[in-house]
């Protein structure tokens, strides 16, 4: 198996930065084609994990951009 086959458990241990340059090269490598079908089921789940830990990232940014407008505007409606 190649690195990007490994098991989907280590994906939550990965940043956004490494899970989506992940991605990017997992995606390449299907549209090239794999050599058989066993291979390409692997990438493919590897790929959904993958793309699932950048969600989990993404929704926890937005998460802490909205509490940093909320305690923002908390901030400015006692102040004002």
């Amino acid at each position: 198996m190649t690195e990007s086959t490994g098991a989907p458990s280590d994906v939550a241990s990965l940043s956004f930065e490494q899970a989506r340059d992940e991605l990017v090269r997992v995606v390449a490598e299907l549209e090239q084609g794999a050599p058989t079908l066993e291979h390409s089921l692997a990438l493919w789940e590897r790929g959904e994990a993958l793309a699932a830990r950048c969600d989990e990232w993404l929704l926890g940014a937005k998460r802490r951009l909205d509490a940093a407008r909320s305690s923002a505007e908390s901030a400015a409606s006692e102040r004002g």
